[in-house]
């Protein structure tokens, strides 16, 4: 048989493990970027800053991720498949605990339990002019999720294992001021995660060596 596809789980260890190892940086986040794109902000520019979470845990012996579906109302990225997370607030002593307490919010999880391992490169975001911060989180068994429905359509809980498969990569284009834009994306469950969501996870998955 030709081609096998690799479905074979990653460990909680091997993550641990993949946290403690230099950040690929942009080699990897550039992989599954729309072209062309930004990755800096403009000169003389300050852009706001947030923090994203990549909460893993586990369901079944599997570990899994969780992403939101925006809902259509919200200002920007709406209807995007995204990383729960937000806008840094006074208060916040870090941009980590920017990141648990807006998924805190967006999720209506506790954060009791929920242990960041590390950060990933920060990436900026041209409409909405952040700069977004990831982190990345285990807890210890799947959340009691209860979604802002302001904010959250939908829930998306994907198998870390089923980005081993290259078969759910694609590529859409289109043009925009004139220019053909070709638009990387990952197909799961009936939808596409693109954009900032994809640049992040594309990153986590080289640490994890994809």
């Amino acid at each position: 048989m030709c081609c096998a596809i690799n479905n074979k789980e990653w460990s909680e260890a091997e993550v641990r493990a993949a946290m403690q190892r230099p950040l690929p940086g942009m080699a990897a986040q550039v992989t599954m970027a729309p072209r062309p794109r930004p990755f800096r902000p403009p000169d003389g520019s300050t852009p706001r800053q947030a923090g994203v979470l990549v909460l893993l845990y586990p369901v079944g012996g599997r570990l899994h991720l969780v992403f939101t579906v925006r809902t259509a109302n919200l200002d920007y990225h709406a209807g995007q498949v995204s990383f729960p997370g937000g806008g840094w607030e006074e208060g916040d002593t870090s941009l980590a605990e920017t990141a648990l307490r807006e998924t805190r919010e967006e999720l209506g999880i506790s954060a009791e339990g929920i242990e960041v391992l590390g950060p990933l490169t920060p990436l900026y975001i041209p409409p909405s002019h952040n700069l977004v911060h990831p982190f990345v989180a285990l807890a210890p068994r799947r959340p009691a999720f209860q979604p802002d429905p302001l904010e959250v359509a939908e829930l998306l809980e994907v198998p870390l294992a089923t980005f081993r498969d290259p078969s759910i990569r694609g590529e859409d284009r289109m043009e925009r001021d004139g220019l053909e834009v070709v638009i990387p994306y990952y197909a799961v469950r009936g939808h596409k995660i693109w954009g900032a969501t994809a640049i992040i996870l594309a990153e986590f998955l080289a640490l994890l060596g994809s």
